[in-house]
């Protein structure tokens, strides 16, 4: 035996003076055994709605739980009602425990998870692995210390899953203080998803995997485009440490709290849940308009974020903090998940190609996880992408079968169907001007006293894509800005574009400006793509003609 020991010890000093053992590195921890939080947890969260006002009570939980089951969000997958600070006394009682609010919660907190149970959902709760939580009006009790009898209380009410904040810590080793909450969560015998919220300062994505079933990667989110996107970029380069039961958490969700776009609404979830993050609604379910449940309750969308595969979403093409990004998603069926994102400050075209996602050659389909419109590629993967706007595309190889491309001869191509089309202001118009924001409100298409027959009427940032499939060769298309504006308004180019390269662009036309005629080479294009900017004035009165537009096919 001590024979082996020198052996050993004799190998790792060689190791050491080669430089070897440097190279070195422990595994990361494993996931924690329970079973809990396979896919990323999705529910609601009310601070960002109600913070400590006196409106956070048990009236307002008990009514989020209804909206839940009445607006579709449980059927959407959404399960958790969880409630943050605020929720207790300033002090525990004469045994040390912990007393709910007599004011907000005069039923106790089971009362609440109770009801919340009885809708088939699940509730959680919040305090901070410290002497007092993290409300600036000096806190109410932590769990630093009492681990087991909190851990007990909330296994008894009932309790889900536990948010532990950072707060008031005593300088007590991170390691420690959430690995005590959790053997204590583990002794209750209660499955409860463990939320490690100590915001990113000790990289819990190194060692917390066998911890908590999620950890906050950053400080916390607010409604703006600034603090989103810098917690993005924080979050999206940690994919390799994602997985079934343990998770990179960037926060809670935005959507609908009215202070960004509804196209920065639709990234911010889109990047959530390609980078499988948790989905846990931070607005006021109460307050807001119809847009944002349509954006919560995208299925196609949660389905990315919730694939069991458990994949963080990896960037491959960045071209940095203030342009675009590449995003692909590995699902458990063999598709991809691909998000163009477009941080710039303009409308951007956006790239990549089945072989830069992994797929290699062939045939692949796209489906546009937005406006659900659904196209085939043997290679590029590309879109016009707004400002702040994502693209995020559900690609599945083989699939989809061929879709039809233009009949042979010289055709117009307001007669064919596109694949997919976005506007500005209303939907793209089919042989007559966008006019107003329903469908069908549109005039002849004139622009400069010219009238066509033939052609769509689009509002900028506008795009219009037609698959191809390689058979054409040429198109020829007048553009111009609408008569139906005032004279002098509008300000817009047109670009067309085959597959990712842009073939023609009118340079900047308003609507003093006569019809000016395009003509590009449509030669081995799998699509077409016609694309509205509005120049860099707005959008105002862009109103876009592509009139008389005429293709040749083979």
């Amino acid at each position: 035996m001590r024979r082996q020991v020198l052996a050993l010890a004799t190998a790792l000093s060689t190791m050491v003076s080669a430089g070897v053992l440097a190279l070195a590195v422990a595994p990361a921890a494993e996931a924690l055994p329970d079973g809990l939080a396979l896919t990323p947890p999705m529910g609601f969260n009310n601070w960002n709605t109600t913070a400590c006002r006196a409106e956070f009570n048990e009236a307002m939980v008990k009514g989020i739980a209804d909206i839940f089951v009445n607006k579709g969000l449980k059927d959407a997958g959404y399960q958790y009602v969880n409630i943050d600070d605020c929720w207790a006394e300033k002090s525990r009682d004469a045994n040390g425990k912990l007393v709910p609010n007599k004011t907000r919660f005069p039923n106790g907190i089971k009362a609440v998870a109770d009801y919340v149970h009885s809708k088939g959902l699940k509730f959680g709760i919040y305090t901070s692995a410290g002497t007092k939580t993290c409300n600036k009006d000096n806190g109410f009790p932590g769990g630093l210390n009492h681990e087991e009898s909190d851990a007990q209380q909330f296994a008894s009410w009932g309790v889900d899953y536990l948010k532990y904040d950072n707060c008031n810590n005593q300088g007590v080793d991170a390691k420690q203080r959430y690995r005590k909450m959790r053997d204590a969560l583990k002794k209750t015998g209660r499955p409860i998803v463990f939320s490690l919220c100590e915001w990113g300062q000790n990289k819990p994505w190194e060692w917390a995997s066998d911890t908590g079933h999620l950890w906050r990667t950053t400080g916390d989110i607010n409604d703006t485009w600034p603090r989103t996107m810098s917690i993005y970029e924080k979050n999206v380069v940690l994919d390799k440490y994602a997985g079934p039961g343990h998770w990179n958490d960037p926060d809670m969700l935005e959507v609908g709290n009215g202070k960004m776009s509804a196209t920065e609404y639709r990234s911010h979830f889109s990047l959530w849940a390609v980078m499988a993050a948790p989905l846990l609604i931070g607005s006021d379910l109460r307050k807001v308009n119809a847009d944002t449940f349509t954006i919560l309750e995208n299925r196609d969308v949660i389905a990315v974020d919730q694939d069991k595969l458990g994949k963080q979403g990896r960037r491959i093409k960045t071209t940095g903090t203030s342009g675009t990004d590449v995003i692909v998603k590995d699902l458990a069926n063999g598709d991809k998940a691909v998000a163009l994102f477009n941080k710039t400050g303009g409308t951007a075209t956006i790239s990549t190609s089945l072989q830069e996602i992994g797929f290699g050659s062939g045939t692949a389909t796209l489906k546009d996880l937005w406006s659900k419109a659904t196209r085939n590629t043997t290679g590029a993967i590309s879109a016009s992408v707004p400002s702040h706007g994502t693209v995020i595309y559900r690609v599945s190889k083989n699939g989809g079968g061929q879709l039809p491309t233009p009949p042979a001869g010289t055709t117009d191509l307001s007669e064919f169907d596109a694949t997919s089309s976005t506007n500005g202001w209303g939907p793209v118009e089919i042989d007559k001007s966008v006019g107003g924001n329903q469908a069908g409100d549109g005039k002849a298409l004139t622009i400069n006293g010219v009238t066509h027959t033939k052609g769509f009427g689009a509002h900028a940032s506008s795009s219009i894509e037609f698959y191809l499939g390689k058979k054409c060769s040429t198109i020829s298309v007048a553009v111009g800005v609408d008569d139906e504006v005032a004279v002098g308004k509008g300000s817009v180019v047109f670009q067309i574009f085959a597959d990712s390269a842009k073939v023609a662009d009118s340079g900047k036309l308003t609507g003093t400006d006569p019809q000016k005629t395009l003509t590009a080479s449509l030669t081995d294009a799998e699509n077409l793509r016609l694309v509205v900017t509005d120049s860099g004035d707005g959008i105002n009165s862009d109103h876009a003609d592509w009139a008389s537009p005429r293709i040749t096919c083979a």
